[in-house]
């Protein structure tokens, strides 16, 4: 069962699960992508898993993003934060609509950086992240109580738009306030590798 609908704040797709042992997963696609794009991905790496998928609210041109950028790795951070709040404001509604426990999100780099984000301000929605070709979302990264929290991160040790320092800066922000945070280096670039998905598996088998 598939169910698209905008009759919530995001237009979004949903899956049911069938495993109740596997939790939800929150996915949120890259730049230009909707909310069709991480379902395969999503039901590759978790069978049996809940999924939500919401399409980010913002244009740029023509492609969906989850929040403002002024240039190329820059983001907008007012709009980031605002954004940032009212995607957990969607979760937690879509949490109590579709009978959820709290998501882990799974991103890919504009949604990574959302996720990161999400991590920083509001937490408490989310049950772990794992962040694909993530970068800093903010320059004074606010503190949060990240203990308890997964993380796994995947960069690409050739990706042309996260520079390598950006990516670790973000995995020390996220360890240094709590979280247990993999972060692995593929070598690739800013798409996503066959590797990616064996250790994306390999993470949330153990959630």
């Amino acid at each position: 069962m598939l169910d698209a609908v905008a009759t919530t704040a995001f237009i979004h797709a949903f899956e049911p699960g069938t495993d109740a042992a596997r939790k939800p997963l929150l996915l949120l696609h890259g730049t230009g992508g909707n909310e069709h794009d991480l379902l395969p991905l999503g039901r590759m790496v978790a069978p049996g898993a809940a999924l939500l998928s919401p399409r980010g609210q913002v244009l740029e041109g023509t492609m969906p993003r989850f929040f403002r950028r002024l240039a190329e790795g820059v983001f907008d951070e007012a709009d980031l934060s605002r954004r940032s709040h009212e995607l957990a404001d969607f979760v937690e509604d879509a949490r109590r609509r579709y009978d959820l426990a709290a998501p882990i999100a799974v991103g890919f780099s504009n949604g990574a950086n959302i996720a990161a984000s999400l991590l920083l301000l509001r937490p408490e929605v989310l049950a772990g992240a794992a962040l694909l070709r993530a970068m800093s979302p903010f320059r004074e990264p606010p503190k949060a109580d990240l203990s308890g929290e997964r993380v796994l991160m995947l960069s690409g040790a050739q990706d042309p738009i996260i520079p390598a320092a950006d990516a670790a800066r973000l995995a020390a922000t996220l360890s240094g306030n709590g979280a247990t945070v993999e972060h692995r280096i593929l070598p690739t670039g800013h798409g996503l590798s066959q590797a990616d998905i064996g250790l994306l598996t390999g993470w949330l088998d153990q959630a």
